[in-house]
C-alpha cells in the first residue's frame, strides 16, 4: 500500500469553524516508461501497482498485439537518470518470437484521440482500421436491473479510493451471470481501463465477448476505442460520455450507456442489448422532452 497511498500532513478549514493539522493519505503518481524490446514506447502517469497488466493493457490499445500469445515476458529496469538501480518506474517488454515490435512512428498514439485536433470521421476511421474485433454482432443480451447493480458493485471493492478518494476505477462484468471479473484502480482512467484489459490479455480472455466494462467516470472516446479494441461489446459509465465517443459507439455496433446511476441510465447507442420487464429499451436515446420538441 506504501506506493498506492501516500501520508502527508494537511490543514483543513472550515468557513467560520476551527482550523486544524492532521495526516491524510493521497494517492500515489508516478510515471512509467514502457519499452519494447528495450527500445522506450512511452510514459504515462499512473498509480503504482499492476504495472505488467498496464503495460498489457497498453499494448493491445494501440493495437500492438491481440492475444495471450504475442505476450511474452516484462521486468522492471533502471530508469535513466536512476543512480541506485531499479525504480521499479521503467518496464521493459519482450513480445513472443515473431511478433512485430510496434511501429517506429507510434510514439503515444497509433490513432486518433479527441484532443488531436482531426476530424471525428478521421479518428474513428483510424480506430478502425487498427482494430483487430469487431463487436456489433456479439450476442451480449443483459437485464436493465442487473446492469444497475453494477456501480454499486465497483464502488463497494474500491479500496484504495476509500483510504484517497481520488482514484478512477475500471471493472469488467460477465453480462450473463452478472459476477465482477478484475477490477483496477489508477489515478487515471485510462490507466484503469488498460489494467482490465491486461488482466483480460493475460487470461486469454480477448476479445471480452459478453462482458461489460464497467467505468467510475465519464464515457470518452479514448476510453470507448479501447473498449473496441479489446473487443467488448459494452461500456457503461456513471457520468456522461462525449459526442465523439458517442459516434464511435454507433458506427461500431457497440452499446454505450452513461449516466448509469440508482435504477436510471441514459443509452446512447445499441439499447437493443439491454432489457427489462417491460421488453427491449427504445433504440432512439432522445430524451423525452428533446424528442416533444422535435414533432
Amino acid at each position: 500500500m506504501s506506493r498506492i497511498a501516500a501520508r502527508r500532513r494537511v490543514t483543513r478549514m472550515t468557513v467560520g469553524g476551527p482550523v486544524s493539522q492532521r495526516a491524510d493519505f493521497l494517492t500515489v503518481e508516478e510515471p512509467l516508461e514502457i519499452r519494447v524490446f528495450g527500445k522506450s514506447l512511452a510514459v504515462t502517469m499512473r498509480t503504482p501497482g499492476h504495472d505488467v497488466e498496464l503495460a498489457a493493457g497498453f499494448l493491445v490499445s494501440e493495437g500492438v498485439i491481440h492475444h495471450a500469445e504475442h505476450y511474452s515476458t516484462a521486468r522492471y529496469c533502471a530508469g535513466a537518470s536512476s543512480d541506485d538501480g531499479n525504480t521499479y518506474n521503467v518496464l521493459d517488454v519482450t513480445l513472443a518470437p515473431g511478433v512485430a515490435p510496434p511501429d517506429p512512428s507510434l510514439e503515444r498514439n497509433f490513432y486518433t484521440t479527441s484532443s488531436c485536433g482531426l476530424c471525428g470521421k478521421a479518428s474513428i476511421d483510424a480506430v478502425h482500421t487498427a482494430s483487430h474485433y469487431t463487436v456489433a454482432e456479439d450476442p451480449l443480451s443483459i437485464d436493465a436491473a442487473k446492469l444497475a447493480t453494477f456501480p454499486d458493485l465497483l464502488r463497494a471493492e474500491q479500496a484504495v479510493f476509500d483510504r484517497t478518494g481520488g482514484l478512477h476505477a475500471a471493472a469488467l462484468f460477465d453480462a450473463s451471470t452478472g459476477e465482477m471479473l478484475v477490477l483496477r484502480e489508477d489515478v487515471g482512467r485510462h490507466n484503469a481501463v488498460d489494467k482490465v484489459v491486461g488482466w483480460a490479455l493475460m487470461h486469454d480472455r480477448l476479445p471480452a465477448r459478453n462482458c461489460v466494462l464497467m467505468v467510475s467516470g465519464r464515457a470518452s472516446f479514448e476510453l470507448t476505442q479501447k473498449a473496441l479494441m479489446a473487443g467488448i461489446p459494452m461500456l457503461a459509465a456513471v457520468s456522461a460520455p462525449s459526442s465523439l465517443a458517442v459516434d464511435l459507439a454507433n458506427d461500431a455496433g457497440m452499446t454505450l450507456v452513461g449516466f448509469l446511476r440508482g435504477p436510471s441510465m441514459v443509452v446512447y447507442s445499441r439499447a437493443d442489448r439491454i432489457t427489462s420487464n417491460t421488453g427491449s429499451a427504445d433504440p432512439d436515446p432522445t430524451p423525452p422532452l428533446q424528442k416533444a420538441a422535435q414533432l
